[in-house]
């Protein structure tokens, strides 16, 4: 006989709670070692009962999801979590998975749902609600964006860098050539070298590049 797979639970809706509950105790390789009302308790079942899941509700009094995402994260523990939520905010739902949060539910999915989640959980695999895929496609192409960029970007010279991050603030070539000690024209030549490099060209092109990506330099 297969170890049963040990589950938390996290939510302060007592009667949501015991619905999960019941509804996950019903199949046989799943056991709820514990339940927790609010994310203090909950970070210390997971801490005290080291279980494989962790299913939390994001908004909780004490610790919030993310906070136990963040401190699970911290200390390199291996429970895998579980966001069960009403929030259906596509910033949440990039935000929990930067976090390494391996399930994402709607509160308002299907029982089936909820089981299919922590069943492909306890199998290694992410799952996200149906509803909600559309929030996967775009973070695929956010990242693969992002990705091109960061290349882009590591071709430019470290003093190219700087002024990029100087644009990113909005400071002029003149402000930029007095914190450089050179000229506005060096600044200049400077400026179209970084557009050539990352291929940008127009008004504003490289102002809007800046501000859109300053998160990668």
């Amino acid at each position: 006989m297969k170890n049963k797979i040990n589950i938390i639970i996290a939510d302060d809706h007592p009667i949501f709670r015991r619905g999960l509950v019941e509804l996950i105790s019903a199949i046989s390789q799943f056991s709820i070692c514990g339940e927790a009302e609010d994310g203090n308790a909950a970070m210390e079942l997971i801490q005290k009962q080291n279980p494989a899941i962790a299913i939390l509700d994001i908004n909780m009094p004490g610790m919030n999801g993310f906070d136990i995402a963040k401190k699970v994260k911290a200390q390199k523990l291996s429970v895998n979590i579980i966001f069960l939520t009403m929030y259906n905010e596509e910033e949440l739902f990039n935000k929990a998975m930067d976090l390494g949060v391996k399930g994402y539910i709607l509160k308002e999915c299907a029982a089936k749902d909820i089981l299919d989640c922590v069943q492909s959980v306890a199998e290694g695999k992410h799952y996200i609600s149906p509803v909600i895929s559309d929030y996967l496609v775009n973070r695929s192409l956010v990242l693969k964006i992002n990705e091109n960029q960061k290349s882009a970007i590591e071709k430019l010279t470290p003093t190219e860098k700087q002024i990029l991050q100087l644009i990113a603030e909005d400071k002029t070539s003149k402000e930029i050539a007095d914190k450089f000690f050179i000229s506005t024209r060096t600044v200049d030549n400077h400026r179209m070298n970084i557009c050539n490099k990352l291929s940008i060209h127009g008004s504003n092109a490289l102002l809007k590049f800046a501000l859109e990506n300053k998160h990668l330099f």
